[in-house]
């Protein structure tokens, strides 16, 4: 793997992060919620990287994996600006965005922030406007009680034996930064990837997703029984042809 460096940031903060040199375009892993660059699909994308001479960075955020912060601090905002923070310093030239689950959010975001940069789009199981349209959804009214009046809400994970610690301030802050009320315009093809037995993000979500963008080409590929996470060996094999066909 990739040795892990450290970037600064002007608050005193640093962003760990691991990158492979290689050829153009250069290929950008954005992990989800909780989840960090150690995960399989980052893993396997990096030895897939070295092994065809392309270039890729990995990265954790604010508050994630090895990168410095408190994960309750963090907000979409934060993560988005750890996001183009690492492409403008860590990468030149052309990019593909992978973006998994949350990442696939703040892979939209950049992709809007940063079009001309723009070589392609992957988003697995991606969840844009998901503190909205999921999170808060889906609380009953005691626990959306619990997360105004407190700030804070505790809630089991089934990814971790740690809670997952949801902040109102995280919902308040998403605000600022939806993607699914007004058509979005992308320079470059976009292919979704969503497993239809995924427990988190409801499949269907991949055709609202879908509706929404206006790019040159969008493809959308359903796996039946796949989960959340696509990380079986299949899983990958289909998430690296993807990758190959549009750094191609």
């Amino acid at each position: 793997m990739g040795r892990v460096e450290r970037l600064q940031r002007d608050d005193g903060n640093s962003i760990a992060y691991a990158v492979t040199e290689g050829r153009a375009p250069t290929v950008v892993f954005l992990g989800g919620f909780r989840s960090d660059m150690t995960g399989t699909k980052a893993v396997a994308l990096e030895a897939w990287a070295q092994k065809s001479g392309r270039a890729f960075l990995r990265f954790d955020y604010f508050g994630h994996g090895q990168s410095s912060g408190r994960f309750e601090d963090g907000t979409i905002g934060r993560w988005l600006d750890d996001s183009l923070v690492a492409i403008d310093r860590l990468t030149t030239g052309r990019l593909v965005l992978v973006g998994s689950s949350m990442g696939g959010w703040l892979s939209l975001l950049a992709a809007r922030a940063r079009p001309e940069r723009l070589a392609g789009l992957v988003l697995i199981a991606a969840a844009p406007d998901f503190t909205e349209r999921m999170l808060l959804k889906g609380l009953s009214p005691e626990d959306r009680a619990t997360l105004e009046l407190d700030g804070r809400l505790e809630r089991p994970s089934q990814y971790s034996p740690e809670p997952s610690v949801f902040t109102w301030k995280l919902i308040e802050e998403g605000r600022h930064h939806l993607l699914l009320d007004k058509p979005l315009a992308l320079p470059c093809p976009v292919r979704l990837l969503h497993g239809q037995s995924d427990p988190d993000v409801p499949w269907e979500y991949s055709l609202q997703i879908a509706k929404h963008l206006e790019a040159p080409e969008v493809i959308t590929t359903f796996i039946k029984g796949g989960d959340h996470r696509l990380s079986t060996p299949a899983d990958i094999a289909r998430l690296i042809a993807t990758v190959e066909e549009l750094v191609g």
